[in-house]
């Protein structure tokens, strides 16, 4: 198996924001930066296993500060984790004030991306060299998320899954239940 560095196949892109990729509030679209988002997805893992990737998932995307028009946004990915054929992309999504040079982190997110060989069958990708501790943490973080979505799905797919073993939940929440009587 071949090994690659973290650094070989990281990638950042920016592009200044314009008004056609703005909401009806004067914000750019959220679906817009989704969209740049697995594109730079897509370039770093394809850069990392030299295939063709698709997405098959998206982890946490939050938005937390709306990205103006006019300002610059970069975006800074890496391969955070791998497995046998698929990648952890880590992005990052800063916007800068190009009048002020004030730079604001607009959100992070994981996208898994799996690598295709040229009939669309997955395909193998190399392992990946940690070279730093943030690495390390990116790399086990990685492994932590997937557990939990591994733990969450088991107990919401279990057949025997009941909504009477939560009631007791939600009374924490702003919600009125109402259940016929059966």
């Amino acid at each position: 198996m071949t090994y690659k560095t973290i650094d070989s196949s990281r990638i950042t892109i920016s592009e200044l924001m314009q008004p056609q990729h703005s909401n009806f509030g004067g914000k750019i679209h959220g679906g817009y930066i989704l969209n740049l988002m697995d594109q730079i997805a897509f370039a770093c893992a394809s850069k990392h296993s030299k295939t063709y990737c698709v997405t098959a998932s998206v982890d946490t995307v939050d938005f937390l500060s709306p990205i103006e028009i006019g300002e610059l946004v970069t975006m800074k990915a890496s391969v955070n984790y791998v497995g046998r054929t698929s990648m952890v992309v880590g992005i990052r999504v800063e916007a800068e004030n190009i009048q002020t040079g004030k730079v604001k982190h607009c959100n992070s997110s994981y996208f898994t991306m799996v690598a295709k060989d040229d009939n669309g069958n997955s395909t193998e990708v190399p392992g990946l060299i940690v070279n730093d501790k943030t690495e390390v943490k990116r790399f086990l973080k990685a492994i932590k998320r997937m557990d939990t979505k591994h733990s969450r799905k088991i107990e919401f797919d279990r057949a025997d899954f009941s909504h009477i073993d939560y009631l007791d939940d939600l009374s924490k929440y702003r919600v009125k239940i109402e259940l016929p009587e059966q």
